[in-house]
C-alpha cells in the first residue's frame, strides 16, 4: 500500500508563495491521476489540480494563473507550488492518487490513496 505525505505548508502573508510536497512510499502506477485538494473549515474538500502521467494539467478557476502543479517520477513526488496566494487560499491540502478525469482524459486506475494533509494559512 502507498501512503503519501505532504509537507511545506505553513503560515504566510497574502500575496506571499508557497510549495507544498507530497512523497509517496513507492511507484504509483502510470493509469492513476494525482492530485491536490483543499479544505476550509465548514466548507466541502474540493478539487485544486490534478495532474495525469502525460503530464496533462487541470486546476481549478480560483488557483489558475497562481498554481502549478508538477511532478517528479523519480522521486515520486508531486508538487504544488502557489503564488499570490489569498486570504480564501486558507485550508488544510491534501494530496491524492486514483481514478480521475483530468482535461476529459480518464485516468482510470483501482487504487486510491490519500496523504494527511498539511495546513495552510494565509493571512491578510
Amino acid at each position: 500500500q502507498v501512503q503519501l505525505v505532504e509537507s511545506g505548508g505553513g503560515s504566510v502573508q497574502a500575496g506571499g508563495s508557497l510549495k507544498l510536497s507530497c512523497a509517496a512510499s513507492g511507484p504509483i502506477a502510470s493509469n492513476c491521476g494525482k492530485a491536490w485538494y483543499r479544505q476550509a473549515p465548514g466548507k466541502e474538500r474540493e478539487l485544486v489540480s490534478a495532474i495525469g502521467s502525460d503530464g496533462r494539467t487541470g486546476y481549478a478557476d480560483s488557483v489558475k494563473g497562481r498554481f502549478t502543479i508538477s511532478q517528479d517520477n523519480a522521486k515520486n513526488t508531486l508538487y504544488l507550488q502557489m503564488n499570490s496566494l489569498k486570504t480564501e487560499d486558507t485550508a488544510m491540502y491534501y494530496c491524492a492518487a486514483g481514478p480521475m478525469w483530468i482535461n476529459s482524459r480518464n485516468y482510470d486506475c483501482r487504487n486510491n490513496y490519500w496523504g494527511q494533509g498539511t495546513q495552510v494559512t494565509i493571512s491578510s
